[in-house]
């Protein structure tokens, strides 16, 4: 049975959704830089390991990466998963577990890479927004396109009601995206892409505002989430 490493920073509530999700896996351990990261609370509580390796402690970050890969090794996993992990990660951290580390983003990549991705979107004034799942690699969310989840913007939208909106398709895509991993069923490409042995084909098109049966926009909220696989 494979073995994942969980990194959190706060809560986790992506961490939450994959300790919940019975994966087919062996998960190693929980490890945080912060001591008082709630998520530790409710690692426990569902009888997990936890593990802190705090960034206070070490003078430079080359140092504190240094130290968490020797503490994520310890345990040997075979995918390190960053699940609100909020430190900027050296190169030479992400190359010592490149093809085997990945994250979740709340944008539909590559759009709107980095921070404040929901107050970006409704500043452009997009009308589908989403998540995506990836491996991590030097460059910042650039990474291979593990999976993505869509849904709609309305105009009345505040960035705490897509915020939401958001997170409750990450707790879906994620933990099927780990799924897939330790099943055996992802492959990266020569050309950076990822395929997903046994992808499921949808026909489903999501359309923001909807059509209406007349042809013409609805002023209806009616939207479709869909999962997507990059192949």
């Amino acid at each position: 049975m494979k073995k994942i490493v969980i990194l959190i920073s706060s809560r986790g509530s992506n961490m939450e959704a994959l300790l919940n999700a019975q994966l087919p896996c062996h998960i190693a351990a929980v490890i945080s830089n912060k001591a008082d990261a709630a998520g530790l609370t409710i690692a426990r509580k569902l009888g997990f390991k936890t593990v802190v390796v705090p960034h206070s402690d070490y003078a430079t970050r080359d140092l504190f990466d240094a130290a968490l890969a020797i503490e994520i090794e310890r345990h040997a996993p075979d995918l390190v998963v960053l699940a609100g992990f909020m430190r900027i990660l050296s190169d030479g951290f992400v190359r010592q577990f490149q093809g085997r580390m990945v994250n979740i983003h709340p944008s539909l990549l590559p759009a709107f890479p980095g921070m404040h991705t929901h107050r970006r979107a409704l500043e452009e004034g997009v009308r589908i927004h989403g998540c995506t799942v990836h491996f991590v690699t030097p460059s910042l969310d650039s990474g291979p396109i593990i999976s993505q989840m869509a849904v709609p913007v309305y105009g009345d939208d505040s960035e705490d009601a897509l915020s939401m909106r958001v997170l409750e398709q990450e707790h879906i895509a994620y933990p099927q995206a780990v799924r897939w991993f330790v099943e055996g069923r992802l492959t990266i490409t020569q050309d950076g892409h990822v395929l997903v042995d046994r992808e499921q084909r949808n026909p489903v098109a999501l359309q923001v505002p909807p059509i209406d049966e007349m042809g013409s926009p609805s002023t209806g909220r009616v939207g479709v989430n869909i999962k997507m696989s990059v192949s």
